[in-house]
């Protein structure tokens, strides 16, 4: 790429942009129902993912995996009907949270791990509570 110049790296960027407008996926393995996704794995109705895997039902995603219904997040893992979250993992219901882990139904949090409507708990209560909710809300299914 030492010879890009202006008009190669404009011809390139609207191929890659048209991969996203066209709906066709890029170097994705084993996608079901995605449209413009990029370099992902065994996602499922989902899309314009990038580096994703084993996602389901998300949107707008980058370099995240084992995700289901969520948006918009970034380097996230196992994160369940979330949106706008970056680097975290665990977490459930969540949004705007950074590097946070095992968070359910918490808002704008960083660095934060066990934490139920951004207040803290123990381990142990977390997942007796959070077992318990996810019951009552149907999340498992």
């Amino acid at each position: 790429m030492s010879n890009l110049d202006a008009v190669r790296f404009e011809r390139e960027l609207a191929e890659l942009l048209g991969t996203l407008k066209s709906g066709a996926n890029e170097a994705c393995v084993e996608c079901v129902d995605c449209t413009s996704s990029i370099r992902s794995t065994f996602c499922r109705n989902s899309q314009q993912l990038v580096g994703c895997h084993y996602c389901v039902r998300c949107n707008h995603c980058t370099d995240c995996s084992h995700c289901h219904g969520s948006a918009r997040l970034v380097g996230c893992h196992h994160c369940v009907a979330s949106e706008d979250c970056t680097g975290s993992r665990y977490v459930v219901r969540s949004s705007g949270l950074s590097n946070c882990v095992y968070c359910f139904g918490c808002v704008g949090l960083s660095g934060r791990e066990f934490h139920i409507l951004n207040r803290a708990y123990s381990r142990k209560e977390y997942f007796e509570i959070t077992a318990r909710l996810t019951q009552e809300l149907r999340l498992g299914r």
